[in-house]
């Protein structure tokens, strides 16, 4: 007798899980609690009555049914999506864009209403994203990323170049004013958007000042809450001029005059996706906003 399977559902979500380390990565990258994470794939577990990961002191590796049942979701979930691509036709023009809602929100948006009136025939999505990488995995077409442009995942093409700077709270920027930015930043917690981002090395190196391992950091991906920590008081984040109202209103004060001039956002393509003419198209547009 056929055992009865319920959480269809999960089987997507193990499948994402499955791209990262360790449940925190995968935590952070899909905006869901470690807890959360953690319980799913258990209920999951629990109800195929065999175990899909390996816990270990630094992370998780799939196990042997665990690689079994990925490499047959995958190739399940590629046969339908191949067969839903038939059933749409080519009347049917869509595209995908991964973006942070915090560069959705202040610069793409207003400007949405000028894509849609120039090519109403393509079916535009917009994908908040927090962590824009894997992103054949989560589906997207192109992302729009922060950055220096210096990625190897996908194919990048510059795009906004928009300087990055130190930013804090109106008691930072009064530290700064009397100890100066060196002993300054090394009193204040420095806020990062991933593990591996360089960005505050690359502006140490920038401002010529000494950057050794630290402890006081702060992970946050996303960059809406990164912004309202550094209002609230919690560190000091690398921004752009895309937080000018801030500044403006005096919540935001930018702590020094070094910049990262090449960063900015780019314009990212997965390297297995085929070439498309309607991303080309995406591209000419907001290459003109």
């Amino acid at each position: 007798m056929p055992v009865e399977f319920h959480h269809h559902d999960l089987l997507r979500l193990f499948i994402e899980i499955a791209r990262y380390p360790s449940f925190s990565d995968a935590a952070d990258a899909l905006n869901m609690t470690k807890g959360a994470i953690s319980y799913q794939i258990k209920t999951l577990e629990a109800d195929l009555r065999i175990p899909l990961f390996r816990r270990k002191p630094r992370g998780v590796e799939l196990t042997r049914e665990g690689r079994h049942l990925l490499a047959s979701c995958q190739s399940h979930y590629q046969t339908i999506e191949t067969e839903l691509h038939m059933f749409r036709g080519p009347a049917s023009r869509s595209l995908t864009v991964g973006v942070s809602t915090y560069f959705a929100a202040h610069w793409l948006s207003p400007r949405l209403m000028s894509f849609m009136q120039e090519h109403p025939d393509i079916r535009l999505r917009i994908q908040p994203m927090i962590r824009l990488f894997d992103l054949e995995a989560q589906g997207v077409d192109i992302a729009i990323r922060w950055g220096n442009g210096n990625w190897q995942d996908a194919t990048i093409t510059a795009f906004l170049p928009l300087p990055a700077f130190p930013v804090g709270d109106a008691r930072a920027f009064q530290l700064v004013k009397n100890d100066g930015v060196k002993n300054a930043i090394s009193k204040l917690t420095l806020l990062r958007d991933h593990d591996d981002s360089n960005a505050w090395t690359d502006w140490l190196n920038a401002a010529g000042l000494p950057h050794q391992s630290r402890r006081d950091t702060l992970i946050i991906p996303d960059p809406n809450v990164r912004v309202q920590a550094v209002i609230d008081g919690q560190g000091i984040a690398l921004m752009d001029r895309l937080v000018s109202r801030e500044l403006n209103d005096a919540r935001l004060f930018r702590l020094s005059s070094v910049e990262l001039s090449d960063y900015g956002y780019f314009l990212a393509r997965p390297h297995r996706k085929e070439p498309s003419a309607i991303v080309d198209t995406f591209i000419d547009w907001i290459s003109r906003q």
